[in-house]
């Protein structure tokens, strides 16, 4: 399993949220790209970025500071936050991203995702936030009908290989991950999953290793001290 290390950006600081609330905001560093290299430090090979104000706005407010996270560690990074144009992804790319994440084009947009992965393959995988069984969109402002097996149908129709997928209700509460829907959705796609959301001990991450899950998304555990990023890489290689 691999390890994505996350670093949440907003106004250019690493930040992190309780549940997606914009209202309850926690800043962790003035200065995300040492925070980035104190990831690679323990062992990451690859990084989470998010600009959460991109992903309510749909601009990239914070390209300057995901530009320089990429260029200072030399780290894969896949981006998410707002990524809802070809003009996007083509800056992100042009930047030395690895991967774009699209989550909010994905769920409201099924045209633009297809002509994206038609264009640009495994550069592009989709973020399913999920809150309450629901698709949510707009930096989880607003929820879809769609489940989040309809949402994953979808995307191995189209040959999307990763999917991000977030429990909305267990992000930054420390309250355990959602074992039970990966577990189910790992047994009814061939997808590659990252968990994200609630990754909160060992426990967790040796839980999601044994059910040969492709990723895990580590964001407040690290920031907290309850996980440490080094013993997890060593734990999952």
């Amino acid at each position: 399993m691999n390890i994505f290390p996350a670093i949440d950006l907003f106004s250019g600081k690493a930040v992190r949220l309780f549940k997606g609330d914009y209202n309850q905001m926690t800043i962790y560093s003035d200065a995300p790209e040492k925070v980035a290299l104190y990831f690679k430090e323990c062992g990451a090979e690859y990084i989470h970025l998010v600009d959460l104000e991109g992903a309510k706005s749909g601009e990239t407010p914070n390209f300057e500071t995901i530009k320089k996270i990429i260029e200072v560690s030399g780290l894969k990074a896949e981006i998410g936050g707002g990524i809802r144009s070809e003009e996007v992804i083509d800056k992100y790319i042009n930047a030395g991203a690895y991967r774009v994440i699209l989550g909010t084009a994905a769920a409201t947009n099924p045209e633009f995702l297809e002509k994206a992965v038609k264009k640009y393959g495994d550069k592009i995988a989709v973020g399913c936030d999920l809150l309450n069984g629901k698709v949510a969109t707009k930096g989880w402002t607003d929820t879809t009908n769609e489940t989040g097996e309809e949402f994953f149908a979808r995307a191995q129709k189209l040959g999307i290989k990763t999917v991000i997928c977030t429990d909305i209700s267990r992000d930054g509460a420390m309250k355990g991950t959602n074992l039970e829907l990966y577990k189910n959705l790992s047994e009814k796609f061939s997808i590659n999953i990252i968990a994200s959301g609630g990754v909160t001990d060992m426990s967790d991450i040796e839980n999601l290793n044994k059910m040969d899950i492709y990723g895990a998304i580590l964001g407040k555990a690290i920031y907290t001290g309850n996980i440490n990023l080094k013993s997890a890489i060593e734990a999952t290689k």
